[in-house]
């Protein structure tokens, strides 16, 4: 466990931040109140990074069924352009 001082967590925040990764952090106040950093692992970088179905579909399969519900909806539009 390492403990840092307020002051010091503020001064080198990055090298705290790096140092949870590897064990317990602990952040002390001047009055003595303690705080604990824990990193958050399952943190999503994107709201397009989501679990998958797992419904054993290929990637294949998928882009296919993606296409032909494009043509279908272009039909459906009249539209003149096509996707490749």
């Amino acid at each position: 466990m390492k403990t840092y001082t307020y002051s010091e967590a503020r001064n080198r925040l990055a090298e705290v931040l790096e140092e949870s990764r590897r064990g317990e952090v602990v952040i002390r106040r001047r009055r003595g109140d303690t705080f604990t950093v824990i990193p958050r692992t399952n943190v999503r970088l994107s709201p397009f990074d989501v679990p998958g179905v797992g419904r054993g579909i290929s990637r294949r399969d998928l882009l296919t069924a993606l296409r032909e519900g494009r043509r279908r909806h272009d039909r459906s539009r009249g539209s003149r352009t096509s996707r490749p």
